[in-house]
């Protein structure tokens, strides 16, 4: 069965393409597509940026697409940065320049309640189904940890360790893509065997 991945994300990527082993599922991404095209992430909500970019590549392929539109949401910043996390820190920004503008926001913050969601838009024959996982956790005080990417090095998780410090295996485990990816996974699956 394959899938096509929209994203030119390749940790993103990494991360899908992991938890797909031992499935009969062949993951297509963008990048094996030679496909350049930047689809415009106009959405307010992560649910809608991932419907924005799944129905782009539906229509443009018309094969399943599997997108995902994911980010930080830091309670005492009202939530922000949110669906701007990729971008927070300006038109140029950077894995390290988002945690620097994040962490310089929360220098005098006692609450550092933050949380990692995704939200995952499947479409297969036109039709859409969503899938959501989250990550509780807090805001560290810096950056450290060479896992990982985006806002891993300041995010510390019930565990007490930062996701920057854990190996893709175990990150697979308890994240938030994680997280939405097993119910997505578990509803192919399922769907499967009902088609056989």
């Amino acid at each position: 069965m394959k899938i096509l991945f929209a994203s030119h994300n390749e940790h993103k990527a990494k991360e899908v393409k992991a938890m797909l082993e031992g499935t009969e599922i062949e993951l297509i991404t963008l990048r094996d597509l030679g496909d350049l095209d930047m689809v415009p992430e106009t959405g307010a909500t992560f649910t809608q940026n991932a419907t924005i970019k799944a129905k782009y590549y539906w229509n443009k392929y018309h094969l399943p697409v599997l997108a995902d539109d994911s980010g930080l949401i830091v309670e005492v910043l009202g939530d922000r940065p949110g669906v701007y996390s990729a971008r927070y820190s300006g038109s140029d920004a950077t894995d390290f320049k988002n945690n620097q503008k994040l962490l310089a926001e929360m220098k005098n913050e006692k609450n550092r309640i933050g949380r990692f969601m995704c939200i995952i838009c499947y479409i297969r024959d036109g039709e859409y189904y969503m899938f959501e996982g989250k990550l509780e956790g807090q805001i560290a005080y810096d950056i450290e940890g060479e896992q990982g990417f985006g806002y891993d090095p300041i995010f510390i998780t019930p565990s007490g360790k930062r996701l920057s410090e854990m190996n893709l295996h175990a990150k697979n485990k308890i994240s938030h893509r994680a997280n939405a990816l097993e119910k997505w996974l578990q509803f192919v699956l399922k769907e499967k065997i009902v088609n056989e």
